[in-house]
């Protein structure tokens, strides 16, 4: 007799990222936007902050879950205690991207996972250095517009590849979903259900 198919998730987000990752690492899933309203307010506290949006994001579609587990998660940059969100126009992600240049930054993820039951938050850091960017670089990066609804600026997994000389840490947390966490939560939690723990 085989094991009755596990529920998917509610993912409360309309990113492709994050649908690819779930998608890469076999958890089915559904998706279901959020109704949650983010504010970055460039000196918060960088944790608490996308601990706050990702458990505001699975908040509002809990009702929609059906007693299935809802996920929630939010990114952003982080440098010398600044917060770096989507940039507003092309001179503001110049200028990010520039202040990120040659320097070692912070993408900090939270990650809320809900039940009927319980509900857990919690966060993940990766440390990500840019080479020296000259201003030839700079300019064609901006230029390709992948730094349009990006945290920091800049996407890891396209052209932004070639901004980063080195990365400590989770990957995939980089390029939207703090991976090594969510396993580490499933495995804990539904152990062998998901395929893991």
């Amino acid at each position: 007799m085989s094991a009755p198919p596990e529920p998917p998730l509610l993912l409360a987000s309309t990113s492709p990222q994050r649908r690819a990752i779930l998608q890469q690492l076999g958890i089915p899933f559904d998706v279901v936007a959020p109704r949650y309203e983010e504010h970055d307010p460039p000196l918060a506290d960088a944790a608490e902050l996308v601990q706050e949006h990702a458990r505001g994001k699975a908040r509002s579609v809990a009702a929609e879950a059906d007693g299935r587990p809802v996920l929630g998660v939010d990114t952003t940059v982080v440098l010398g205690g600044r917060i770096y969100g989507k940039a507003a126009e092309a001179g503001d992600a110049e200028r990010m991207l520039e202040e990120l240049s040659g320097r070692t930054h912070a993408v900090v993820s939270g990650l809320c996972l809900l039940t009927p039951a319980w509900e857990v938050v919690d966060t993940a850091a990766t440390r990500v250095t840019f080479r020296k960017l000259t201003p030839r670089d700079l300019a064609q990066y901006v230029a390709s517009g992948e730094w349009q609804g990006r945290a920091g600026a800049y996407a890891i997994q396209g052209l932004g590849a070639a901004l980063v000389e080195r990365v400590d840490g989770d990957y995939l947390n980089v390029v939207g979903l703090p991976a090594a966490l969510l396993v580490r939560l499933l495995a804990e939690r539904f152990p062998g259900t998901y395929g893991f723990g």
